[in-house]
Order: C-alpha cells, then structure tokens, then sequence
C-alpha cells in the first residue's frame, strides 16, 4: 500500500468550549500503487480536510497516517516538507500559475533553486516529454493569460508530475472548467495514472470525473463508505 490512514479522528473545538466539531470520525483507508481513487461527499463534509490529512499538511487527533510504510507522525516539519517535496503532487481548482512566467517556467519552477546544472537539464527535458504527453509542446513559450483555463489545467498537472511524486493528490481539479475542457483533464488524470503509474486521489463534487477513478468512496458524517 502506498498510502494507509488507521483510524483517523479529527475534530475542532474552541477554546473553552468542550463541545467537539468532528469532521473525520476513527475513519480507515488504503490506496495501493497505482490506485486511483475518488472522495465526493457534499460540501463541508470534511473532503478536503481528508486530502490535508493524507498530504500531512494537516495532523488529526488521533490514528496514524502511513505512508509507503513510513509513519508520518514520526517526523517534524522540516522532514515532513521533504516529504511532500519528494513524494506528492497537487492539483488544485486554480491552476495557481504565474503570470509572468512563460508555460515551460511554470513547469520547472520547483527547479529554480536547483545548483546542479545536471539536475536542472534532466528536469527540462522530463518537462518537455511531460508537455508533449498532454498535448502542450507548440506552447512552451505562452505565458497563461494567452492559454485556456483548460490548457492552464493541463500545464498544473505537469508540475505536479516534474518531481515524478508516487502520489497525486487533486482538489476539484475540474471544478472552474467547462464540460469539454472537464471531461478531458479527467482523460488526462486516467492516462497519467495508468501510464505513469502514479497513484490518484481526487475530491470532486463531479460524478463523471469521479466515474473515471477506480474506486469511488463517499464521505460522510465522518465516515468513508465505498460506492
């Protein structure tokens, strides 16, 4: 398994008060590698929390997050950023680009720090292969106010995937798109999934993106129940 959650509880409560908000309730999960799974739920039921908790962005109040065999719990925030760098990529409503840099930019931005002119070489040409694998490669160059809000989509899943993550994690990554544009990013997500062999996790409120997974899970009440 490449990810185990083992009876995650995660509740808020207000200072004084003794009364518990909880939102994931002694809630159980596996993901194998390269599963690709599905959470909807209605909104405010706890979907994103969920996608915190699994990336370690977020702790729970009791349970244990594992990932590939390694207890999150364990390490502090410095190793836990190191984690994320090494092993996660998020895919977000807003493609989150910068505007004044152009598509290839974007791409290699995790990159821009990087010394070794070896290292920084092998990330443009993976970025290159990566732009032509979704259909990107004539618009290297474009800065994205001249892309559609689809192909900008198209671009952040690039640069979720330039560190090769064993994990893609996707917040409502169709949800600020038209139903052409949708239909093919959730294409997109599938075939990079298959083919690349990363494991998936989307929270969508849309059921023909989650149709598309392997397995669809419903949160509610806290609870995971598999569709």
């Amino acid at each position: 398994m490449i990810v185990e959650l083992k009876n995650i509880t995660k509740y808020y409560q207000n200072s004084g008060s003794a009364e518990k908000r909880i939102i994931l309730d002694d809630l159980s999960l596996a993901i194998a590698k390269g599963e690709s799974i599905a959470i909807v739920g209605p909104s405010g039921s706890g979907k994103s929390t969920l996608l915190n908790v699994i990336s370690s962005l977020d702790t729970c109040n009791s349970g244990n997050m594992i990932f590939d065999a390694q207890d999150l719990s364990k390490l502090n925030e410095k190793e836990l950023a190191n984690f994320r760098n090494q092993n996660l990529g998020f895919v977000f409503q807003s493609h989150h680009l910068l505007p004044q840099l152009s598509l290839l930019e974007n791409v290699l931005l995790p990159y821009l720090p990087e010394k070794d002119k070896t290292v920084k070489k092998e990330a443009e040409k993976r970025a290159l292969d990566l732009l032509e694998f979704v259909g990107l490669s004539k618009q290297i160059h474009q800065r994205p106010g001249q892309m559609s809000g689809g192909e900008c989509q198209r671009a952040a899943v690039v640069r979720a995937l330039i560190h090769q993550p064993k994990l893609i994690l996707a917040d409502e990554p169709t949800g600020s798109l038209d139903k052409k544009s949708a239909e093919q990013l959730g294409d997109l997500l599938v075939d990079i999934n298959e083919k690349q062999a990363v494991s998936l996790v989307v929270v969508t409120h849309s059921m023909d993106l989650a149709k598309k997974m392997k397995k669809i899970y419903q949160l509610e009440d806290g609870k995971l129940n598999l569709l």
